[in-house]
């Protein structure tokens, strides 16, 4: 497919994508704080049913929001549902996966320094991936085992260990931690489609029947709905680490992958007892500094230069042709590459100036990182990072 087709249908996706993702989890936040802050109703309101009263203001009027113990005495007329932010977040999230990572699967997902993979075979793995993820989780969250939520938790983190642990000797770092979030998102849709629906559906069906609403199926849907609110954070966090590489690009990549989960779901729960008036600072206060502690140990090993080396002498020509050969086709006025077609982050390294003036970023991405070139598929040599990072230090000391 022409790359500059790919780059139109991947901003309109990840366009549609994160406009519904915002409607789902806005909505999600909402209705679990407004949950947590419903108070009890004066007894008139007590006495038609009603189990919570909330209050609020907004824009330009007054809001009254009433929750029902079990059911209205008749259904109304217009019911709304929340369903279709979800579905329309996940169409779009597995057409973004596709896109990027199975039509452009030899860029993205493919790392033959990881495993020789065809393109079919990576698809495969991608699809069975999520298929064993998701099938697991449902056929576990349909034991008894939902009844012991410290249990379960603990059963879900290991299996989520050992699947991140699998993808990441099959695939690339950054392929292992986006399939690990595509398996979360089916996860949460899957939560809303096979249990929050139907649930939802077995209540409306009741009512409209004249009977009192079997209490499992709102059980039901408040389990499934709980578990989508303590995942949240985690699969937001996972799709934008897609665009800073020293959460993934680490030898242990799926143990700070399941540390960053822990993490992000720590924040959520900080806020879900904050709505129950319980404020409980300390929660937020580790999770900044399990962030620091995690950032200070997988941060990239520091390249030491040797005074011997430092003695060889490196001139601008000599970067600017390593600059050439291996960093130009991605990042020049006219690209080179198969697939990146402008200037990616919007870095032109054209002339030893423009090498001077990114300096900084390449010592990070090329020499401490080297997570650069992209995939290394320019085949950069360690002697010539090691050539660049001579140069760079002998530019600092002038």
């Amino acid at each position: 497919m022409d790359p500059y087709i790919t780059d139109w249908l991947n901003l309109a996706i990840r366009f549609a994508h994160v406009i519904t993702g915002i409607a789902w989890i806005g909505a999600s936040f909402y209705f679990v704080w407004l949950d947590n802050h419903l108070e009890t109703p004066p007894q008139e309101k007590a006495d038609k049913g009603i189990s919570g009263d909330l209050w609020a203001i907004h824009g330009g009027g007054f809001y009254e929001v009433a929750k029902y113990k079990q059911a209205p005495p008749q259904m109304p007329t217009m019911l709304h549902w929340f369903k279709w932010e979800a579905y329309t977040t996940w169409i779009t999230g597995f057409f973004l996966l596709a896109l990027m990572f199975y039509v452009g699967a030899e860029t993205y997902l493919i790392d033959k320094s990881v495993a020789e993979l065809t393109q079919l075979q990576a698809i495969l793995y991608g699809l069975g991936a999520i298929v064993i993820g998701v099938g697991s989780y449902e056929v576990l969250v349909r034991t008894k085992l939902k009844d012991h939520s410290l249990l379960l938790a603990f059963i879900l983190l290991a299996a989520g260990t050992l699947l991140s642990y699998g993808l990441m000797q099959v695939f690339s770092a950054r392929g292992a931690y986006m399939h690990m979030g595509a398996i979360i998102g089916t996860i949460m849709a899957g939560n809303v489609f096979f249990g929050i629906m139907p649930s939802q559906r077995a209540l409306v069906k009741a009512v409209e029947e004249g009977k009192t609403p079997d209490s499992k199926y709102g059980l039901n849907a408040k389990l499934r709905s709980t578990h989508n609110t303590y995942i949240t954070l985690p699969v937001i966090f996972i799709m934008i680490s897609n665009h800073y590489p020293m959460t993934f690009n680490h030898n242990a990549g799926w143990i700070v992958l399941m540390a960053l989960i822990l993490i992000t779901a720590a924040i959520r729960q900080y806020f879900v007892l904050r709505h129950f008036g319980k404020n409980q600072p300390g929660i937020i206060v580790g999770a900044i500094a399990a962030t620091i502690a995690l950032a200070y140990l997988i941060a990239p090993t520091k390249v030491e230069i040797s005074e011997e080396q430092l003695k060889q002498k490196v001139s601008d020509q000599q970067v600017a042709q390593i600059v050439e050969q291996r960093c130009s086709s991605c990042h020049s006025n006219d690209n080179t590459d198969n697939i990146f077609k402008a200037a990616q982050a919007g870095v032109v390294l054209g002339d030893i100036a423009s090498i001077k003036q990114w300096a900084p970023r390449i010592k990070a991405r090329v020499i401490d990182a080297k997570d650069m070139p992209f995939m290394n598929k320019t085949q950069m040599t360690d002697e010539e990072r090691t050539q660049l990072a001579v140069w760079l230090q002998q530019t600092n000391t002038k």
